[in-house]
């Protein structure tokens, strides 16, 4: 006999799971069998909750069900869910596979099912090997190739800063921000507050970061496979009831291949904190997109990278769309998202006086160079033939990947092979669309940003973190025909590009000035593995460094200009050296170590910038500047007295007396707000390289 019972009346979020008909009853039932519904409404039913008809099972409107009332079960209920059905449910007759597919499927993990269509006890194991194999794999590939940059140094020093108690400074006494990555720099104080090597942590710590977000990766990929394809994945718990769905790795074999991914997954840069945090926000997108803990993960993008904002902006997009939640809980989400990353503007804008981390202002992030990105972009997808893998998946994609608005109107895309539109079962999977596409626009805008810019000067790095968005919907896929026959290619050319593929100008700077800087700084360093920079195999730096050491522990105090040394204003040591993480390491943390580029040096991030010089070091402060700002009347030779006399009459004059004290006056209270209200300004204000040309214009031409 058949029961019906009226339901309550649900929030706008009710579970989701509940089997109901359109006018709002709930099925009740008793003794095993369902009788009174018409055959499509039942079939309705069993589609709802991811069940296959089985056509001629001779079981009255409900074909291939003939156990219904579960063990333990009282004799009524009045809620019956998608995951209850499955588990009274016996009859289903497992898909066939057959030849490479079915090959391809039993590799993956393919197990018996239990009695009730749940997965046998070895599901769970080879899921969560299928999930952890990634990680694994890119450990042992980073780890082989251990290394730390450059770039890393500055870190360091800034976080030894921290330790001694000078605040989040590059150098004691100038409010300079050289850290680009905010989250990754405070990581590395808390790593170093036991008194780990700090140098060491950010080594080993990017690379557990960066497999932690390829584990995250594929475990998002699995939840959004096993969802129903109408909730997106959104009922953020029960997915392990549909989790009989086999996946093949397909996405997560392009990183995989890519040496600059195995090279960046150490480095001692924030690349591995930036894979982290896409992996885990898009894993919150997938399954927990009505949390306000999701909203404030999804908002940390522009801490992770200022471009990583684009990120945020375009998850945050697509968590409402997922949700749609009413107006006080959109504001909820967008404070939750918002809190972090506003307050520590405000704080840069205050402390540092600048929009923007100095990096920033030294390569110039808002001007267009489509020409030199577009060359940045060639050099990194020509070597390794990243059309190939591109080609496979959108093969896979195109007959596979049909949309189609769901029951409670959210659009889906299947993820399977085509098939008959009536049916969306496990053997039809569909996917939820905005998580699917979300990643996807999201590495598309970040590619597009890095080539407005011009690319980098590091081979590859700033498009590893939009590449790695744009494999996410397809991390894992459906072991279908035509996933499988991608995967298999894929896997050809992962192979190839893993064991040969390489670019033509290892361990050195390219004819395009972009450098294989693992292979630069190996090279070096003499060592293969260099985390603290000596230098054995570059004399010029490895002496500079001798120098200044020596210096530093003579107590005196010196200018070195490169390796000039003259007398200083400062009674400590400082460095104007053009590597700035090797500058920073000999430099004592209560001198100063500058650069020309501009990197921690607000002089010279602020300087115009020289055109067609290398990506990433087209600026180039003249000696001039440093000596009329930190030397005395002792003179390097071959500088020009009266040029560095126009030097230090434009640094007392308008934008640039501003900008010294922005970031060298003592830090009181008005400080504070003239520098956040001068922030936008100063940011965007630039001085002639010419100290005779500054001086006229900032100064007067009367002068």
């Amino acid at each position: 006999m058949l029961v019906q019972a009226r339901a309550r009346e649900h929030p706008p979020h009710a579970e989701d799971d509940d089997v109901r008909r359109p006018d709002g009853d709930v099925v009740a039932h008793q003794r095993g069998t369902y009788r009174g519904y018409a055959r499509e409404q039942g079939l309705g039913l069993l589609k709802r909750c991811g069940f296959q008809a089985e056509h001629g099972s001779g079981n009255g409107p409900f074909p291939g069900c003939t156990r219904l009332q579960p063990a333990g079960q009282p004799p009524f209920k009045t809620r019956l869910t998608c995951a209850e059905v499955r588990c009274m449910t016996s009859t289903r007759t497992p898909v066939r596979r057959r030849g490479t597919l079915g090959a391809l499927a039993a590799l993956a993990g393919t197990a018996a099912a239990r009695p009730g269509g749940r997965p046998g006890p070895a599901r769970p194991l080879l899921r969560a090997a299928l999930c952890l194999a990634p990680a694994l794999v890119l450990l042992v590939a980073g780890f082989q190739r251990r290394w730390m940059s450059d770039d890393g140094h500055i870190y360091v020093r800034t976080v030894r800063q921290i330790l001694a108690g000078n605040g989040p400074v590059f150098n004691a006494g100038e409010r300079a921000e050289s850290s680009t990555g905010t989250l990754w720099q405070w990581l590395l104080v808390l790593a170093g507050l036991p008194g780990a090597d700090v140098a060491t942590a950010a080594v080993y710590g990017g690379l557990l970061l960066t497999a932690a977000g390829f584990g995250l990766a594929a475990w998002g990929a699995v939840r959004l496979h096993d969802g129903d394809g109408t909730r997106g994945g959104a009922d953020g718990g029960r997915a392990g009831a549909r989790g009989t769905r086999t996946l093949l790795p397909l996405g997560a074999l392009i990183p995989l291949a890519l040496p600059p991914v195995w090279d960046f997954a150490t480095s001692g840069l924030e690349t591995g904190l930036a894979t982290c945090w896409i992996g885990g926000a898009w894993l919150l997108l997938v399954t927990r997109p009505r949390s306000l803990a999701t909203a404030f993960v999804l908002g940390l993008g522009p801490l992770v990278r200022p471009d990583l904002a684009l990120v945020s902006a375009v998850f945050l997009g697509a968590q409402w769309l997922s949700a749609r939640p009413s107006r006080r809980a959109a504001l909820a989400g967008a404070g939750a998202a918002g809190a972090l990353p506003v307050a520590y503007e405000i704080f840069r804008m205050g402390y540092y006086g600048h929009l923007v981390p100095l990096p920033g202002v030294t390569k110039e992030a808002s001007q267009s160079l489509w020409g030199r990105g577009l060359g940045y972009l060639g050099d990194f997808a020509g070597p390794y033939l990243l059309w190939v893998p591109a080609l496979f998946v959108v093969a896979a994609v195109l007959p596979s990947g049909r949309t189609r608005l769901s029951a409670r109107g959210e659009w889906s895309v299947r993820a399977g092979a085509a098939a008959p539109a009536a049916m969306s079962g496990p053997a039809h999977p569909t996917v939820p669309l905005v998580p699917a596409l979300a990643p996807v626009l999201a590495g598309l805008l970040c590619w597009a940003y890095v080539i407005k810019v011009g690319g980098d000067f590091m081979h590859a790095r700033m498009f590893l973190p939009g590449l790695f968005l744009m494999v996410l919907p397809v991390f894992l896929v459906p072991a279908t025909r035509a996933w499988a026959l991608a995967a298999t290619g894929v896997c050809g050319w992962a192979v190839v590009c893993a064991a040969v593929l390489r670019i033509g100008y290892e361990g050195h700077i390219g004819p395009g000035g972009i450098a294989d800087e693992r292979g630069v700084y190996v090279r070096q360093n003499a060592a293969a593995h260099p985390v603290h920079h000596t230098f054995g195999g570059y004399r010029e730096n490895a002496a500079y460094a001798r120098e200044v050491r020596a210096a530093g522990h003579g107590g005196a105090s010196a200018l070195f200009v490169s390796r000039t040394r003259v007398d200083a204003a400062a009674p400590a040591v400082t460095g104007f050296y053009a590597t700035l993480g090797l500058n920073g390491t000999v430099v004592p943390l209560d001198g100063a170590a500058l650069d020309p580029i501009g990197l921690a040096y607000p002089l010279a991030a602020h300087s115009q910038r020289i055109a067609h010089a290398r990506v990433g070091h087209d600026k180039w402060l003249p000696d001039e500047w440093v000596v009329a700002d930190r030397g005395t009347a002792d003179l390097p030779s071959g500088l020009d007295p009266a040029r560095v006399a126009a030097a230090r009459r434009a640094l007392g004059c308008g934008p640039l007396a501003e900008l010294r004290a922005a970031t060298r006056a003592p830090l009181t209270p008005g400080r504070f707000l003239r520098n956040a209200a001068g922030a936008l300004e100063r940011t965007s204000f630039r001085f002639p390289n010419d100290p005779v040309r500054a001086e006229r214009e900032l100064c007067g031409g009367g002068r």
